[in-house]
């Protein structure tokens, strides 16, 4: 959706201007329908999911499944522990949400009621950079029941904790909303900005590029919907898709294992390559055949070892190496900035335009920069994706070149 359903989206606005046949609301139509028969799948397979865990004991609990004793705990625990990540957002005439609203991040959108009007609406965040998702609950009775709520149901749980005392209120109810934007540029061809600043603007531009998809609680009240609709400007062309109570499902790949081992994988661990075996260096191995890795079943350490070693081989004159992702603790990074210091010729591709890791480059273009290494940020028109390394090695009076290509 962020890439290229809203490019889709974008050739409908153009052809709107400029004339051009149906053709992409045609697809768009057909992409919609097609979501929303997968999400009708993906819930199923979810209520499934529940079933099985409940056979093991294992029960993700909602806000009106707590005994009493429970519920006192969890009063204590988000005064304690998430309260203080909680700003509401209140949807008045003054407030743009769409300028600061976090794209890919679950709220829980909140109605007020008097009287049976509504007398506010609001937006949560559900803090996830900062909390876990999921909490297990003190265990009664038998210990064999484990119980799990997601954070999601303690903020539902306890919203007269935010609100009471600010509104006055008689009903408060809360549904999931996710919002996704769009991910393209529309960056300036000027020639007086570098790439650099270019895409800069354009991760701005993406902090409030407008939306594309939005997914809401399909329990919401049609009036509630109709109002968000109009305060997010989504548009006719914009997916506008019920859905069940969770959003960002891919935090469940960090639901605890509260049963027994048996219930969880477990995780395989990469292995070493034995044509590394009995050389005291990486150089040695390589000379002696090409050798294939296959990643992840084999050790990433392998490469992070040869550019490791050729930042302090006396032998080594050269690095070259192009980078599309690193991790945040890069020991590729570091390597390269010590063959730098070493005295060695570095110079180093970076991919400004790796998707969603444009930021990340930028910072580690001008680290690297600092450290004296020379960066190139390739062809503007084109994306780089390759993974390329060369070392230049002196050996025997001749320069022997050693590759890395993934």
């Amino acid at each position: 959706f962020k890439v290229r359903v809203s490019d889709v989206k974008r050739r409908i606005l153009i052809n709107e201007v400029h004339g051009g046949d149906d053709e992409a609301k045609v697809l768009l139509r057909a992409i919609q329908q097609k979501v929303m028969a997968l999400g009708e799948a993906f819930d199923n397979t979810y209520k499934e999911l529940l079933i099985a865990l409940a056979r093991h004991n294992i029960f993700l609990v909602n806000e009106s499944q707590l005994s009493e004793s429970i519920q006192q705990w969890l009063r204590v625990f988000f005064r304690e522990k998430v309260l203080r990540h909680i700003i509401p957002i209140l949807l008045n005439k003054e407030v743009n949400p769409v300028k600061f609203l976090k794209d890919e991040h679950t709220y829980l959108a909140i109605e007020m009621k008097k009287n049976g009007q509504v007398i506010q609406y609001a937006l949560v965040e559900v803090p996830t950079d900062d909390l876990p998702r999921f909490f297990q609950l003190p265990p009664e009775g038998t210990r064999r029941k484990k119980q799990i709520i997601i954070l999601d149901n303690v903020i539902r749980f306890c919203l007269d904790e935010i609100f009471k005392g600010f509104f006055d209120y008689d009903e408060i109810a809360a549904y999931a909303v996710k919002l996704t934007r769009d991910a393209e540029y529309d960056l300036s061809d000027q020639l007086d900005l570098s790439l650099v600043d270019k895409m800069s603007d354009g991760l701005k531009q993406r902090l409030t590029a407008m939306p594309v998809r939005f997914v809401y609680e399909r329990e919401m009240p049609a009036a509630m919907i109709s109002f968000l609709k109009l305060k997010l400007q989504i548009s006719s062309y914009d997916a506008i898709m019920p859905g069940g109570r969770y959003r960002n499902f891919k935090d469940f790949i960090g639901f605890p294992n509260v049963g027994r081992d048996y219930l969880e994988n477990p995780k395989l661990p990469a292995l070493d390559c034995r044509d590394f075996d009995g050389f005291v260096n990486a150089f040695d191995a390589i000379a002696k055949q090409d050798i294939l890795l296959y990643y992840p079943y084999h050790k990433f350490h392998h490469f992070t070892e040869l550019v490791r070693q050729a930042a302090f081989d006396p032998a080594v004159s050269a690095i070259r190496i192009n980078i599309y992702r690193v991790a945040k603790k890069s020991r590729i990074i570091h390597s390269l900035i010590d063959a730098a210091n070493n005295g060695k010729k570095v110079t180093v591709v970076v991919e400004l335009r790796a998707r969603f890791d444009e930021a990340a480059n930028i910072d580690w273009a001008n680290i690297l920069t600092d450290a004296g290494v020379k960066v190139v940020f390739g062809v503007p028109s084109l994306k780089i994706h390759s993974k390329l390394c060369l070392i230049t090695r002196h050996e025997n009076g001749e320069a022997v070149r050693y590759a890395h290509i993934g």
